[in-house]
């Protein structure tokens, strides 16, 4: 694994608590973690101190909750995201919220875990712009981080690969489901989804209305409400018609890439705004409204992106629908 072998640390470290099972709410699936990073308790509190430790960025002013804040479903709230020294990135701050189920991380999918992604805003010069040994040497510096690391992980050195797993180990505690949505639809509770909502729903799965399961899929038993693969919908494009982000070309290297992005999971949206992967629309109005145009226009639009003949009351049904995605907040964070 890339962040190890950039780390020295020759084999992978494991956590030494017992297991634990976290509970998946309605809606769901089992939580998925690898085999040699189980969740243990001890973990998982080593992981949400580290979550909230400015001592993580080079000046000390930036947590990984600064960018995914509880209190604003887990993103900022801001167009995009903000590193040290006010700094501004290309990109919006996805939700953290249910990402243990996202396949890659990351809008441009260039982490395949957890783990992996955690490195990446620590090492980026607009984010927390500091290094993995910087991060090793704050945290040996902090007798009470020694104390947890020892906990989680027994006698040993402080390394980023151990902080890496409890941060990827807390994480997939931040799941959030049983919206009015999983009730009505997994829960058989008719009465869980407003009538706009339940007219949205039928406009949201109608394919020539709203079109929005073919990339935002729902299942049977579970509704993870994304494809997991990569789309050019047209946004982030200047006003002459070009990318200023490449998205997902810049990691395969495949010019058909180029405007692609991961498309986000639906679960909670209402709580997330701005959207889009360069927080350009305001509002899930302006959303529907984009999707209503078929996206904007270029070479390489998904042929599954297309105008869409909504009424005013579909567009607002289906705002009214994406509102009733927003599940229960973990218990505790």
């Amino acid at each position: 694994m890339l962040l190890l072998g950039a780390c020295g640390e020759a084999e992978s470290p494991r956590p030494i608590g017992n297991p634990i099972e976290i509970q998946a709410p309605l809606g769901l699936p089992a939580v998925p973690f690898p085999d040699d990073n189980p969740p243990t308790r001890e973990t998982i509190e080593l992981g949400r101190k580290l979550f909230h430790e400015t001592a993580l960025s080079s000046d000390g002013t930036v947590s990984c909750a600064t960018c995914h804040d509880p209190q604003l479903g887990f993103a900022d709230g801001k167009t995009l995201a903000e590193g040290v020294a006010g700094k501004k990135g290309l990109r919006n701050s996805p939700t953290v919220l249910n990402a243990v189920y996202n396949e890659t991380q990351f809008h441009d999918g260039r982490a395949a875990s957890l783990e992996e992604q955690a490195e990446g805003p620590v090492t980026n010069p607009v984010e927390m712009a500091s290094s993995i040994r910087g991060v090793e040497r704050a945290l040996k510096a902090d007798p009470g981080y020694l104390a947890l690391f020892e906990a989680a992980f027994g006698p040993g050195p402080v390394t980023f690969p151990k902080a890496a797993k409890s941060l990827a180990a807390f994480e997939r505690t931040l799941i959030s489901g049983n919206s009015p949505f999983d009730r009505f639809r997994y829960g058989d509770d008719e009465k869980a989804l407003s009538p706009e909502a339940r007219r949205g729903w039928e406009v949201f799965r109608d394919p020539e209305r709203g079109n929005c399961t073919v990339c935002h899929h729902v299942g049977a038993h579970t509704a993870p409400f994304t494809d997991h693969l990569f789309h050019n919908t047209g946004a982030g494009l200047d006003a002459e018609g070009r990318f200023v982000d490449f998205g997902r070309s810049v990691v395969t290297g495949d010019d058909a890439d180029i405007g692609a992005f991961r498309t986000p999971t639906l679960r909670n949206v209402a709580r997330t705004a701005p959207y889009m992967h360069d927080g350009s629309l305001p509002t899930l109005r302006d959303v529907v409204d984009f999707y209503a145009l078929g996206g904007r226009a270029n070479p390489g639009l998904d042929p599954d992106i297309k105008p869409l003949p909504l009424t005013a009351q579909d567009r607002g049904d289906l705002v009214a629908f994406l509102e009733s995605l927003t599940g229960e907040l973990p218990p505790s964070y």
